[in-house]
């Protein structure tokens, strides 16, 4: 099949899609890969042809994180930019899925990817890294956590689909408007409806049962297929690197990824301070935040380090819980401190502190030398290391990409034989 996969977003966006690309192509199927032009040689050095889109991720990030963990500010700053930069990003997109057997949509590509796969009547699958999308009574949406079980529960889940579905709505004809020369499609659909004419389009949560048990009152549309990793078999480590690693006991891996925050600078400073009590080494990873600060004995500043290679190299993992961070740091069976900033992160940390393969969440905002102090201490406590382990263990058994290949193979051939 000729496959096109539509994503956006941050590298946490974009990794487990050139993972799950890999694992197509693997199978003899064709690839293209739409995703934010920043990601263009990470793609490509993949031997994955790649489809460039406009915009800027880190502006995305630079605004929720601005937003804080306030649902409606979060929601209010990610759409005005999107539809800032959506007319660019369909244009390219859409031309992207000409000729494609098959599409493949994330999140920001919901509506807009199947709405195309049904007017030219071809198999459509949504990858979701977190919960979205699936109405369940037993946990709430990601972005309303203090919402209990129960009907209360379903309606933030239904209610955050309706936010998406309005929003997505009110920046199509505007993105039409600019790109008169671009085939749009003629209405937009909702992938997940049930219909006798058209099948409901599979969705699947690429994040493992071990850490969010399947619901029971959840439709059989829906899957869990595991995490998809993108293993850098080829990696070699700098000198630098080679030689911290080797100078002393295992260190504290501390990665904030895609989050750009104004405050970057201080929480750095409360990081080094907490290790520093504690009598820990770091290894920082800087990645969009920008941090710079000297490398010293005791603290090793680089801007990233494929996680698959360093954590199991560490004895804990500090990180902003991305669903991407989050699966590296459970699969690497070491204990995992999560410091939320903002949108599912505080989700996924909760998640960590509910398996017991961390300490407790504390929020960005609430970060200091002293919490922080207490939540290494609790990681590193024999429950907590020995759970880690267990779930790493599980975690690592499981093979996300080939159950999603799969599931995508079997779907598209239903499909065909339905007509």
């Amino acid at each position: 099949m000729k496959i096109t996969i539509l994503t956006y977003g941050s590298r946490g966006d974009v990794q487990p899609f050139v993972a799950l690309a890999l694992g197509l192509q693997k199978n003899g199927h064709v690839v293209k890969l739409a995703a934010p032009h920043k990601f263009n040689e990470f793609v490509t050095s993949h031997g994955i042809t790649f489809i460039p889109l406009a915009g800027d991720p880190e502006e995305i990030s630079r605004l929720i994180n601005n937003a804080g963990t306030n649902p409606a500010r979060v929601v209010a700053s990610m759409w005005n930019y999107i539809f800032s930069i959506a007319p660019q990003v369909s244009g390219t997109a859409f031309p992207a899925c000409e000729a494609a057997d098959l599409i493949i949509h994330s999140f920001l590509f919901t509506v807009g990817g199947h709405s195309w796969a049904h007017e030219h009547n071809i198999p459509d699958i949504s990858v979701q890294t977190f919960p979205m999308f699936a109405p369940t009574r037993e946990f709430p949406n990601v972005s309303a956590l203090n919402v209990p079980p129960g009907l209360f529960s379903y309606f933030s889940h239904w209610f955050a689909t309706q936010v998406f579905w309005v929003g997505g709505n009110s920046g199509y004809g505007p993105a039409q408007r600019a790109n008169p020369d671009i085939h749009y499609p003629k209405k937009l659909y909702w992938p997940f409806d049930a219909s006798p004419h058209h099948l409901r389009t599979p969705l699947l949560f690429a994040y493992s049962s071990s850490v969010l048990p399947r619901p029971v009152d959840w439709d059989e549309h829906i899957h869990l297929t595991g995490y998809f990793f993108l293993d850098e078999e080829s990696y070699q480590p700098p000198v630098e690197l080679s030689d911290f690693l080797a100078a002393d006991d295992p260190p504290v891996c501390v990665s904030f990824g895609s989050m750009v925050n104004r405050k970057a600078k201080g929480i750095d400073e409360i990081v080094r301070a907490a290790l520093s009590r504690t009598g820990r080494r770091g290894i920082i990873l800087s990645g969009w935040g920008g941090v710079e600060n000297q490398s010293s004995e005791n603290f090793l500043y680089l801007k990233s380090v494929p996680h698959d290679w360093l954590l199991p190299r560490c004895k804990l993992v500090i990180h902003h819980g991305g669903a991407g961070s989050t699966a590296a740091g459970l699969r690497a069976g070491i204990p995992n401190i999560v410091i939320p900033f903002t949108a599912d992160q505080p989700f996924w940390g909760n998640r960590v502190y509910a398996v017991g393969a961390g300490s407790k969440p504390i929020l960005v905002k609430h970060l200091s030398v002293g919490n922080l102090m207490r939540a290494i201490a609790e990681a590193e406590s024999d429950a907590v290391c020995e759970r880690a382990q267990a779930i790493g263990q599980r975690i690592g058994s499981e093979d996300g990409v080939k159950n999603a290949v799969e599931l995508i193979e079997i779907y598209s051939q239903k499909f065909k034989s339905r007509g």
